[in-house]
């Protein structure tokens, strides 16, 4: 009989609920604030469409997050414990946020108390839609049968190949977060360009600048084509998806742009969209638009 492994994440994976219930995959919440006081679970308490769209209404206000707690782990981990069942747990790149050490610790208590527990924390080095699909090639190994050291052995292997692409409307949130310098947020808002960027290996990168909104999304489907070449990627090899914020129309209108690339060399038809959770939105704002993409688990050629 096979052994039943649990796939755990934080909420920085950007999957719907619907999708993690049907891939069963238990799913720790971040926190979402608006006044730096009052803390919502985001999913639960705060739905990623209202978060948005309190965005969009209002602008001149900052969003903020904040990290499951050690308790948070330790509650999803402890019934699993008991019954002796393996967890691998994924988290958000350490270089963004301490969930991280939150889940480490929590598995270390479980560990004091049950000895024998198996409990592998993961750090994903990425996050958003991109953790999505790595959390969704966790389910897709453990759904092939593989025994649980091999597949902690091969997530880690497959890791250093996640790449997200994307552009944000503004560098507005960004600055205010600190995570690009204040010299290139400045020029920016300046001149209203659109930046690319690149995240990898658990940091964003700036990727050039273009004019305009279609500009912008069409050197995003310039870099992943680039990404493609230098990879030498095979049709199957990878898996993709976009992501986007609060347009939904618009994602659709970047996956007509896509489509005629990713079927010819990635072999894929479908692509997914997913939206982009608040754990990142806070630092994008409610335009961010690009892709996630990561080789398959499975992949063996």
């Amino acid at each position: 009989m096979q052994e039943k492994i649990q796939i755990i994440s934080d909420g920085s994976l950007d999957l719907s609920r619907e999708l993690t219930k049907e891939r069963d995959i238990l799913v720790v919440p971040f926190y979402v604030s608006f006044d730096g006081e009052t803390y919502l679970k985001e999913g639960v308490e705060l739905d990623i469409r209202e978060f948005y769209q309190r965005m969009v209404d209002h602008p001149d206000v900052f969003p903020k997050t904040s990290m499951p707690s050690v308790d948070d782990y330790y509650q999803v981990f402890l019934p699993l414990a008991k019954q002796d069942v393996p967890m691998i747990c994924i988290c958000i790149t350490t270089k963004f946020s301490g969930s991280m050490q939150s889940a480490t610790t929590a598995r270390d208590m479980i560990l004091e108390e049950y000895p024998k527990a198996r409990i592998t924390v993961i750090d994903a080095e990425i996050n958003t839609v991109l953790q999505g699909l790595y959390v969704l090639e966790a389910c897709r190994l453990r759904d092939l049968g593989w025994e649980y050291d091999r597949m902690v052995e091969r997530l880690l292997t497959i890791r250093e190949s996640g790449r997200i692409f994307f552009t944000i409307g503004n560098i507005d949130y960004l600055k205010h977060g600190g995570r690009i310098g204040k010299v290139m947020g400045i020029a920016g808002s300046a001149l209203k360009i659109k930046p690319l960027i690149t995240l990898k290996e658990g940091e964003i990168f700036a990727s050039g600048i273009a004019r305009s909104r279609e500009k912008s999304m069409q050197k995003v489907i310039e870099m992943l084509k680039a990404y493609l070449d230098e990879r030498a990627a095979k049709p199957g090899e990878y898996s993709f998806a976009i992501g986007y914020g609060y347009d939904y129309e618009e994602a659709c209108h970047f996956r007509e742009m896509l489509k005629d690339l990713v079927r010819e060399r990635m072999g894929i038809d479908e692509i997914e969209i997913y939206q982009i959770g608040a754990t990142i939105g806070v630092h994008t704002g409610p335009y961010p638009i690009g892709v996630g993409i990561i080789k398959r688990a499975d992949w063996e050629a």
